[in-house]
């Protein structure tokens, strides 16, 4: 949607929809709007037809009533936005008036000769009338929005006055306390940010309020163990570096945060992103191809300087220290035979410009074609050197044998092994950091090289924290909560590699163009490891022979999986509610097979049965989705889609129920795991088996909903019973209407009125 859904002059100036839940409130009373206009246009109108779009048009005036006492109400509860609000609704109101005396014909019935101005005798009086509902209803709601972002911000205030207190603490009892209420605030502006983070229409930002989240998710339990570790041996330089590292840290993702939602224009995170070659070779070849059009839009002096741009920044991979001797060269001579095709390329387009030509050559063409393949090969090149290094590292830094290494040499008071395990694991880190900054290039997507940017600066600075509390262990070797310190640094370290497989997984997609953006990261909690209660059940992992027996079972989830993402990237409405729960089914179930490979963030048997919890809801809310689906389909249809979304149900209730029961002992914690697997397996087979069938009616009733807008098409494909089939198309409840509860559950839902 554009700034506003109508030109209404001075009133819509400025106004900008950033939201989903905005924009999905407003779709409504667009669709409502647009069929009252659109029946002005009907010759015929039975008494039916009338009665109809009376009641739709009082409907309509009801519900902005409605919705205009809360918006009111809420004016008056925030003093700064009384006057704009008040406007607004004031407008609102008025409108909606308008639109309910122009619908006005049940009265009119017997004779339409009588004068009367309705909206088949006034369609300039209605489109001025929806004009002003669509722009002071939009006004309303983005006011709205503006309190929920004084809410994160009021949240995130709290949380640093509570930060502040954390670091000044000098008594455990004291620390304890305050961690407690740090504890409840961070959930509470987890909560606000998470909302606020899928509410978001901007895919950039979005990635960066995740990576933001992430941080403060993962800097949390280090707040804990390294403050403790600060009161427990209170004169240890390198403990104390440690503490202020993470506090450091989680100020900036705060701040970061802020930045996101109010769209600050600080020196920090609204730096230009970094120029990546894959957005160089994309533009380099979109200027190539315009000459097909125009010769004269741009100059060959310029096409070639945006080349020698594009070279130079290979030079990232060329003049890497890691990159073999053999893709070095490959990328030279790609550079070499990119700069040969382009060369040629000018000598044509000069040749072409003086002979007055309008178009491209037939020797333009071919030299055009020849110029687009040499830099996607290039690009090709690059993505398998960077795809390629990271996988190697991946392998190796798996083993984690740097981490444990310098646990084993901390433990035993040994500052000169950790010193050396140090030095090692800072090679590693650079390694990483480099790799991350590869993947950047050829990442593909903004989203995505939000997201490699964030991993580049998580090893960073992971890198030297380990290596503190390493030290801090080395002076204290007798110290368990130096031990656990250093412990929780190493399994953020562990979990940023988990991130980066799932990182390159998504950047393979793009390449081979299986999906076009990034896929959410699911945010899983994790048992024992963000909690000051660190007694919680004990989590077991699959020893080698179990890990083997599950093999099959994983990879059959793996397909599944391919086969899910497959069936929605045929869907044209990739914001529909099925596909993103399907996309998010998907993304668990593969997680799951990680785990069976030992792989992944699913680290023990506890995180394996909460993600199974967590994916079992989310296909009782895809249940959900599809049984509001069928309420528009004929009987037939209807019966299969409710059949399969019967089989849905059951399998994700014995999921859930089988993942919260408890069990004891290796033997029956194995089968829970294979039950888990496999019960995961049947509710992918029955989304695989629905996605496809329920696609083909989704086209099917938005191809007829689109053409009951048409008079003219819709009359020719319509039989005698036409006044009632329009009847029904206003009257019906699953026409998506603008009434008074999607308005009301908006407003309920963006937590507007609790404070009443």
């Amino acid at each position: 949607m554009a700034s506003s859904p109508c030109g209404n002059g001075n009133f819509d100036s400025g106004l900008e929809i950033k939201t989903r839940s905005v924009e999905q409130t407003l779709i409504p009373l667009v669709s409502q709007i647009t069929t009252l206009i659109n029946h002005k246009d009907k010759p015929k109108k039975s008494e039916r037809t009338l009665a109809a779009i009376h009641r739709v048009g009082q409907a309509v005036s009801l519900a902005v009533g409605r919705f205009v006492a809360v918006g009111e109400a809420i004016a008056a509860e925030n003093q700064e936005l009384k006057d704009e609000m008040g406007h607004a609704c004031f407008e609102a109101r008025r409108a909606g008036d308008a639109i309910a005396q122009l619908t006005d014909v049940g009265s009119a019935l017997p004779s339409q000769s009588d004068g009367r101005v309705t909206v088949f005798s006034d369609r300039t009086g209605m489109v001025k009338a929806a004009r002003l509902l669509l722009s002071s209803v939009t006004k309303v709601l983005v006011l709205a929005d503006r309190i929920v972002i004084k809410q994160i911000i009021t949240s995130r205030n709290k949380v640093l006055v509570t930060l502040d207190h954390l670091e000044r603490v000098s008594t455990f009892q004291e620390f304890v306390q305050i961690f407690s209420q740090f504890g409840n605030e961070m959930v509470e502006f987890a909560h606000l940010t998470g909302d606020r983070q899928n509410d978001l229409k901007d895919e950039k930002k979005k990635a960066r309020m995740a990576a933001a989240r992430a941080v403060l998710e993962k800097c949390t339990m280090m707040l804990l163990t390294a403050s403790k570790t600060c009161l427990r041996h209170p004169d240890c330089e390198s403990a104390r570096i440690n503490k202020d590292a993470v506090f450091h840290r989680m100020r900036c993702a705060l701040e970061q945060v802020i930045e996101i939602v109010t769209e600050a224009r600080s020196c920090g995170e609204n730096r230009i992103l970094p120029a990546s070659i894959y957005n160089g070779i994309k533009d380099f070849k979109s200027s190539v191809e315009c000459l097909r059009e125009n010769l004269y839009s741009l100059s060959p002096q310029s096409v070639g300087s945006q080349l020698e741009v594009l070279v130079e920044r290979t030079e990232d991979f060329t003049d890497s220290a890691y990159t073999s001797h053999e893709q070095r060269q490959a990328i030279l001579s790609l550079c070499q035979l990119a700069r040969q095709d382009t060369q040629q390329l000018m000598h044509a387009w000069i040749e072409a410009q003086s002979v007055h030509a309008k178009e491209a050559t037939e020797d333009m063409e071919v030299v055009i074609l020849k110029t687009c393949q040499s830099v996607s090969d290039l690009r090709r090149e690059l993505h398998k050197a960077a795809v390629g290094r990271a996988s190697d590292l991946l392998k190796v830094h798996g083993e984690q044998l740097p981490l444990r290494a310098l646990k084993a040499a901390g433990a035993e008071g040994n500052l000169e092994a950790v010193a050396e395990y140090s030095r090692t694991l800072t090679e590693q880190k650079e390694q990483l950091v480099e790799t991350c900054r590869l993947l950047c290039h050829v990442s593909g997507t903004e989203p995505l090289e939000i997201t490699c940017i964030h991993a580049e600066e998580t090893f960073h600075v992971i890198g030297p924290q380990i290596i503190s509390a390493a030290q801090t262990l080395a002076l204290h070797p007798s110290s368990k909560i130096a031990k656990e310190n250093l412990e929780v640094f190493c399994e953020a370290w562990e979990s940023q590699l988990c991130d980066m497989a799932l990182l390159l997984r998504e950047i393979n997609d793009v390449f081979e163009g299986r999906r076009g953006d990034k896929r959410p990261y699911l945010s899983l909690p994790r048992p024992g490891k963000h909690s000051a209660n660190l007694k919680t059940a004990k989590a077991v992992k699959l020893d080698a022979e179990e890990q083997t027996s599950i093999a099959k079972l994983g990879l059959e989830l793996r397909l599944l999986s391919s086969d899910v993402d497959t069936e929605v990237e045929k869907w044209e409405e990739q914001e529909h509610d099925i596909v993103r729960q399907s996309q998010s089914l998907a993304s668990m179930a593969y997680n799951m097979y990680l785990f069976t490979r030992g792989e992944g963030l699913l680290k023990t048997t506890l995180d394996l049965f909460h993600q199974a919890e967590v994916l079992s809801e989310e296909g009782l809310q895809m249940c959900s989705s599809l049984r509001t689906f069928s309420t528009q389909l004929v009987d037939e249809e209807k019966s299969v889609v409710m059949t399969e979304m019967e089989k849905l149900v059951a399998l994700c209730q014995q999921l859930q129920m089988g993942a919260k029961t408890p069990v004891q002992g290796k033997t029956a914690t194995f089968q829970k795991v294979d039950s888990s697997i496999q019960t995961t397996r049947g509710i992918l087979t029955v989304v695989i088996s629905l996605l496809p069938f329920c696609n083909k009616l989704n086209k099917k009733y938005k191809s007829e909903r689109s053409s009951l807008g048409s008079p003219h098409d819709w009359k020719e494909r319509q039989n005698a019973s036409t006044p009632v089939k329009e009847e029904e198309a206003l009257n019906s409840k699953n026409s998506n209407g603008f009434g008074v509860k999607s308005l009301e559950q908006h407003v309920a839902g963006l937590n507007l009125l609790e404070s009443k």
